[in-house]
């Protein structure tokens, strides 16, 4: 376990110590957000801020990966997962910068490239022989064969995590924070399965290299918050929100735990229910169920503060991660084992 504490620990450090000169760096190359004319109007004062700070957690945490990691089929998976989702949201920011509008890469070429990495995902964990088309559900103790439905269920859980952190990043630290909470949970699970694989004699490698690949995330995440908390320095932009969702995914995947995404990914959950009601609401009947969606806006509308929500969103993070680490921790262990 020393591995994960190596990698956690130093892609906090990068990210702390390089932060100030890449966000200048940013500045100095006119990467600023730009802010959507229907979000809330107080948001204006962001207009400018560097964004693309996924950059920055993601070469913080590439770096100790590289160095700590075990080199397994499933920690290489997220991480070429990882970076594939950071590729796609930086095409969306590139975007937005250069055509300096809140508008980038459409809802479609996004699909696209996300069943993309939904397919080179799927490669790796049936083909290679690192798992089945299986799905467990705690509670009811049903073990599920999807045979080739576990495809498009890749899909539905990568393309639905990313898109829902990518909502949720609309408030300084929001995003950022709900990640960590999120990544420390798996951690947890990739470390506890590692060790109990250990006591029945079958340890293998591959939890480990999942938990170092959730450590550096979680370090460099750690590291991007200083300058992300409000009032931010920089925002990390699509490249970090799609990247974090797809390595939330990945990681839920590859524990087999992605019916438990329902808890740890609650918030992004949430954030994007409450698009879909908004949206239903409105094309049905004219009128909103929220004052402005996704949610976290809602409650700027009912001027609370953006640190209030933010708070409070990180605690109902951590309410959820907690009870579906419980039911993993309750139903998944004697299955995995």
């Amino acid at each position: 376990m020393v591995r994960v504490l190596i990698a956690g620990l130093v892609a906090m450090v990068i990210a702390v110590v390089i932060g100030p000169t890449f966000i200048e760096w940013l500045r100095r190359q006119s990467v600023g957000q730009h802010i959507r004319e229907e979000g809330p109007k107080h948001h204006v004062a962001k207009q400018g801020t560097p964004t693309m700070g996924g950059l920055l957690l993601l070469a913080a945490a590439v770096v100790p990966i590289l160095v700590v990691s075990l080199y397994t089929v499933p920690g290489l998976t997220v991480l070429l997962a990882t970076l594939a989702c950071a590729l796609i949201g930086f095409a969306d920011d590139a975007l937005k910068v250069r055509h300096r509008r809140s508008l980038g890469l459409s809802g479609r070429w996004k699909l696209v490239l996300l069943a993309l990495v939904t397919a080179g995902v799927g490669y790796a964990t049936t083909r290679i022989g690192y798992m089945d088309t299986e799905i467990y559900f705690p509670v009811i103790d049903v073990n599920l064969d999807l045979s080739w439905a576990f495809y498009p269920f890749l899909f539905l859980v990568i393309a639905g995590t990313a898109n829902g952190v990518n909502l949720t990043d609309g408030l300084d630290g929001l995003a950022a924070g709900t990640c960590a909470i999120s990544l420390l949970t798996l951690l947890a699970i990739a470390s506890i399965s590692w060790i109990r694989s250990g006591e029945v004699g079958l340890r293998s490698d591959d939890y480990l290299d999942l938990a170092i690949v959730s450590a550096a995330l979680i370090g460099g995440l750690i590291g991007f918050l200083w300058y992300n908390a409000f009032p931010a320095e920089v925002f990390m932009g699509d490249t970090g929100s799609m990247a974090l969702g797809g390595a939330i995914a990945t990681l839920a995947i590859l524990t087999e735990t992605e019916v438990l995404l329902v808890f740890i990914g609650g918030v992004y959950l949430i954030e994007a229910l409450s698009v879909m009601i908004q949206v239903a609401s409105f094309k049905r009947t004219g009128k909103r169920v929220f004052l402005m969606a996704p949610i976290h806006h809602h409650f700027e509308m009912k001027a609370w503060s953006e640190t209030k929500i933010m708070v409070r969103f990180w605690i109902v993070g951590a309410i959820l991660c907690a009870v579906g680490f419980v039911l993993y921790y309750r139903y998944y262990l004697r299955f995995q084992l």
